[in-house]
Order: structure tokens, then sequence, then C-alpha cells
């Protein structure tokens, strides 16, 4: 009996600990060193301290600060931890009053914007925690940030233009802007009153 279990016991010792420790150890080792700022959550950092992720969307609703899209994440927005779609369909009245909402928030932010507002600005995205905005969505907001700071309107374009993503590869996706990096970038220009 023992000559059956003895090779399968140390079979499955050896599998566990090529597959449980050696594997991770070197996937991670070798992620660490080929890929650092991946492997380590793509913090981004100021004066030595990480203010975020560029992966992660963060809330920012004042009005000198481009705004990203809605976080669908509760009872705590933008929270990483419970990161999900609101499933709310085209025809719940929720999903209607959280587009109004967001509707009156940005024109009690911008009274004289009549421009279309981009549906990005007023939809969350499938995660909750969408950390970039389209570019039309970025353009929506230039002249409110540009007062609230009291910035030309070519400054603050010219910022949105080089915070600008295009294509991954040239045509895979759309063309993006990460908010956080954009609006660290404006605090670089001229910081927030």
């Amino acid at each position: 009996m023992t000559k059956i279990f003895r090779p399968v016991i140390v079979l499955f010792a050896a599998l566990t600990v090529m597959t449980g420790v050696v594997y991770p150890v070197v996937v991670t080792a070798v992620a660490h060193a080929a890929f650092a700022s991946q492997a380590n959550g793509s913090l981004i950092e100021k004066n030595g301290k990480p203010v975020g992720s560029e992966l992660l969307g963060q809330q920012f609703d004042a009005p000198g600060y481009f705004w990203g899209r809605i976080s669908a994440t509760s009872p705590n927005p933008y929270n990483p931890q419970s990161s999900g779609a609101s499933n709310l369909g085209p025809t719940n009245p929720a999903l209607a009053d959280e587009v109004k909402g967001r509707i009156s928030a940005l024109h009690d932010a911008d009274p004289t914007n009549t421009a279309p507002i981009p549906v990005d600005l007023v939809t969350s995205s499938g995660s909750g925690l969408d950390p970039e905005i389209s570019p039309a969505a970025a353009a929506y907001q230039i002249d409110r940030v540009a007062k609230a700071r009291k910035l030309s309107h070519n400054d603050v374009d010219a910022l949105v233009q080089r915070a600008t993503s295009g294509r991954q590869f040239g045509i895979l996706g759309e063309a993006r802007v990460n908010v956080l990096k954009l609006n660290l970038a404006l605090d670089e220009l001229k910081p927030a009153s």
C-alpha cells in the first residue's frame, strides 16, 4: 500500500512547492524587475509621497479641478474594495436620477456652459473606478477650470492636449485623459486657491 501512496504524496508535495511557492516567487521577481511601476500599483507620487494610482479614479468636485466619471461603488464613492458597476438599466429611474443629478452639478459649477455634456461625465464606468475621461469631457470642463484658477483658456487647453493619450498601438480603444495626472499637472502650473 505504501508503494502506491508514496509516489503520489511525493509528487503532490513537489507540485505544491513548484506551483505554490517557486512559480509565484519567480513571477513576482520578474514583474518587479521588468515592470516595477506596474507591479507596485502604478502609483503616482508628488513630493515623494503617493497621491494615487493612475489606474484608479479619485473624487474631484472642486470647480478648479477636472472631474472624472461618476463612481458606482457604494457605500463610499471611489472605493476600490467594492469595485463594480451599478447594473442600472436604461429604464431604471435610479439611473435617470443619477444622470440628472450629475447634469445639475455640472450646470451649477459652470452655468454659462451651454455645450452638450459628454456622456462619460454623467454615467459611471463598468468598474466604477475609471481613472480616465474622453478628450471631449475634458474640453467641456476647460472654461470652468480656467475661471476657477484664473488661467487662460489656452493654457488649460494646452495642458489637456499634453495629457491626452491616443489609442493604444494606434488602433485599440479611444483617446483618453487621465484625470489625476491632468489635475496634478494643473496644480504644478498654478495651485488651487
